[in-house]
């Protein structure tokens, strides 16, 4: 049996390019890149070539990447290394409910310690109004976090409308970029972003590596303390192996974007059309038509979600209930019950994420195989049975 793999966002296949371009400083390029000697220099010169890669994919300046160990470390230097820097007096941070955890849960030990913390809503797609961002913002707003788009749901929000207000108010903006660089066209200049974290494992690079842009005259604090590694913003010993693996694949996903976009897309609309049409009391959550071309997510009423994906597995499709992030830590996903789900239907939360090797034939698999997946569970469920007898639970 056919393995389909539909689960993206959690991780991605390492691209045979980025592997062939790590295995050299796995094995005999092995200096390190502080080394004033020639073992030192090789390395170092990879490192400043693949943050040139990466400055290329984002249209920024090399000198204005940080690289970390993952997007989440990326998101809380963003977040804590500006507020440590006492670039602007104030304690006022504005975000939105459906951050991922790395953007959230720092967040919130903030407002522990006193920080004031606007969390603004979304709509029924899960979209940010930027008119409430207007209203929340103020002279004590140091910095404005709203995700680029959802991990779970696909949607894209207005990155540049909210930026301009932002601008206009003198707070800086960053945006978790994890889902999208990569992925969809990913411009600073155009959408106006002053720190912007990314993940390498989202398009098709190793794991366990990371970046965060930060545009220049942006002060930042490091978290990490030590050497003088990233100009002294990032201390510790560089992955060079990693890097260099992200800045390959930073290359290939410069070319790819384009064309995957348009692929992907006519994929995505086919899977969610298709299971709209032959499952009943099936929603689409997120938005149609601000989404990303990867993410085709549903919540279906009397299923439980984790169960639903065990269940497909075992037929060869793997997918995902949610985010992996929050799969053993909540049942039900916030980002759901945030855009107006019950708790009976968000617990059915299901996501296929496609990727580059996802084709026409995995989508039928899909399209064939899901309405009786579903409909295997529904059988045990005493609310769905009082729905088809004609009873109201």
């Amino acid at each position: 049996m056919k393995t389909i793999y539909l689960d993206h966002i959690a991780a991605t296949p390492l691209l045979p390019a980025a592997r062939e371009a790590m295995l050299p400083y796995l094995a005999e390029i092995f200096g390190n890149p502080q080394s004033r000697h020639q073992r030192g220099r090789i390395p170092r010169e990879a490192i400043q070539q693949a943050r040139e890669e990466i400055a290329q994919l984002i249209h920024c300046e090399a000198r204005e990447i940080i690289f970390t160990a993952s997007g989440s470390e990326a998101n809380n230097l963003a977040i804590k290394g500006v507020l440590a820097s006492g670039q602007k007096k104030g304690r006022h941070i504005i975000t939105s409910v459906i951050e991922h955890f790395s953007v959230a849960h720092p967040l919130k030990h903030l407002e522990h310690k006193g920080y004031d913390i606007t969390w603004i809503p979304v709509d029924k797609t899960g979209r940010v109004r930027p008119e409430d961002v207007a209203a929340a913002i103020s002279e004590e707003t140091i910095l404005v976090s709203i995700m680029h788009a959802n991990n779970e749901i696909g949607t894209i929000q207005a990155i540049q409308e909210i930026a301009q207000i932002t601008q206009e108010a003198g707070a800086l903006f960053h945006t978790d970029a994890v889902a999208t660089v990569g992925i969809i066209p990913f411009d600073v200049d155009e959408l106006g972003v002053d720190l912007a974290g990314f993940s390498s494992q989202q398009f098709y690079g190793p794991k366990g590596v990371g970046a965060l842009y930060v545009r220049r005259g942006t002060r930042l604090s490091p978290l990490v303390e030590g050497g003088i590694q990233e100009e002294g913003r990032r201390a510790g010993t560089e992955n060079v192996a990693g890097i260099v693996g992200m800045g390959a694949a930073a290359k290939e996903a410069k070319n790819q974007v384009p064309i995957e976009n348009t692929r992907l897309s006519r994929l995505r609309d086919g899977l969610i059309d298709g299971l709209l049409r032959r499952v009943s009391v099936l929603h689409v959550t997120g938005d149609r038509q601000n989404r990303l071309p990867n993410i085709a997510s549903f919540a279906a009423e009397y299923v439980d979600g984790e169960a639903l994906v065990r269940v497909l597995e075992k037929q060869g499709i793997i997918a995902a209930s949610g985010s992996s992030c929050s799969a053993d830590a909540l049942k039900i996903s916030p980002v759901l019950t945030a855009i107006g789900y019950s708790g009976n239907v968000a617990q059915g939360g299901i996501l296929f994420s496609l990727g580059t090797q996802t084709c026409n034939d995995d989508i039928d698999a899909v399209l064939s195989i899901f309405p009786a997946c579903v409909e295997e569970i529904r059988r045990v469920s005493p609310l769905y049975a009082m729905r088809i007898g004609g009873t109201t639970p």
